[in-house]
């Protein structure tokens, strides 16, 4: 079996763009794989495309050598943009492989050790009387971890002062602790909004106990600086969804500075990569808490990673019913697609990520230009979303 040909698509769906990655070969088996470095979908695409003038003739099955092959065949290796792209098409591999052997993907990967993919739910309102009343609507349908976004997510003309913030945001944690009560995993995702003494003084201002992970509060580009805040704070880090590689990884596991690790499968290197991980991350009593904000080939290919590794807490789930600002129009383009039940995404057995694409749907609606916001505080200094 040998690759005839890579098509990338960047395609519009719901409310973003989505990076996908089509690979066909000469026996009529094709595979797709999906790209997270959102609101850079270009970028990637460029990626892909270089890629693709030297896997054009290639063996599909020997996914773990073109990984390496793709990452060191440059003098600068590694960073978002590549590791993105090399995502999408280790994926795309994998699908090929499952399917050209008549297996699903998490077969590739040691088997099966769950038969369903316990998920997180994420509330769509802002600190308030609604956010609870959403998070035990939640809870009734059978969510047993909610995340929680603080004041100010949804930023008025991009207007984010995290210490306005945080005054907002801790007293309604508190409260939805008191509503929830002890049984159900809380968390909240700051989306590295936040200084170290910003993300100190948050959580510093509710009881012990009050949260049971704290999502990215500030980057990651300097792990000195998490290990400081892990010294003013006992609440466990929900970290890693930006990491592009195993090398991001090291200081953060190695030096006991996460918790529950967020790996996205489209953005660290696909299932090459993120197995390797996966296991590192158990070795180091670490569980995974993946991210998910995608679209249905990352949710599958998650769902098979999920699946096959030993230490899966819960999968990010963005089809709640709490989230309806969220617009999923993806049931035409990708007729068959992983569908919760309940709480919970079932494995698939179907061949390969069990995702079917309707291509000339994903034709027919491409890349629409789409920013996201750029925050800035009061004084005009610009701050991160």
């Amino acid at each position: 079996m040998k690759i005839t040909a890579i098509h990338p698509f960047i395609v519009w769906v719901g409310t973003r763009n989505q990076m996908l990655v089509k690979i066909e070969t000469d026996e009529g088996v094709s595979g797709w794989g999906e790209a997270g470095l959102s609101g850079r979908e270009r970028a990637v695409a460029g990626a892909i495309e270089h890629y693709r003038e030297f896997l054009i003739g290639r063996d599909p099955m020997r996914a773990g050598a073109l990984w390496q092959e793709m990452y060191r065949s440059q003098y600068f290796e590694g960073g978002r943009v590549l590791t993105a792209a090399i995502s999408a098409l280790d994926i795309a591999l994998y699908d090929i492989k499952g399917r050209a052997l008549g297996v699903p993907v998490y077969q590739l990967l040691g088997g099966k050790q769950r038969d369903h993919i316990p998920t997180f739910a994420t509330t769509g309102a802002e600190p308030g009387p609604e956010m609870i009343e959403q998070a035990q609507m939640l809870v009734g349908l059978g969510w047993d971890c909610i995340r929680f976004i603080p004041a100010g997510q949804r930023a008025e003309n991009n207007l984010f002062e995290p210490r306005q913030s945080i005054a907002a945001t801790a007293p309604w944690m508190t409260k939805a602790r008191e509503a929830l009560g002890d049984g159900v995993t809380l968390g909240i995702d700051y989306h590295h909004r936040l200084s170290v003494a910003e993300a100190a003084s948050f959580c510093q201002k509710m009881p012990l106990g009050t949260l049971d992970f704290l999502e990215e509060p500030i980057r990651d580009e300097t792990p000195n600086a998490y290990a400081q805040l892990r010294g003013m704070t006992d609440i466990p880090f929900a970290i890693g969804e930006e990491f592009s590689s195993k090398w991001q990884f090291l200081p953060y596991i190695d030096g006991g500075l996460l918790e529950f690790n967020r790996i996205d499968i489209c953005n660290v290197g696909g299932f090459t990569e993120a197995m390797k991980v996966a296991g590192w991350s158990e070795a180091h009593y670490v569980d995974l808490m993946p991210h998910n904000p995608l679209g249905p080939i990352c949710t599958a290919a998650t769902i098979h990673l999920g699946a096959a590794v030993a230490n899966m807490a819960w999968l990010e789930c963005r089809a709640t019913p709490a989230e309806t600002h969220i617009q999923h129009e993806s049931a035409e383009i990708f007729p068959v697609r992983p569908i919760l039940d309940g709480a919970v995404y079932p494995v698939p057995d179907a061949p390969g990520l069990g995702v079917e694409v309707d291509e000339a749907l994903v034709r027919r609606d491409p890349f629409r230009f789409s920013e996201p916001p750029h925050l800035h505080r009061r004084d005009g200094s610009y701050t991160n979303w």
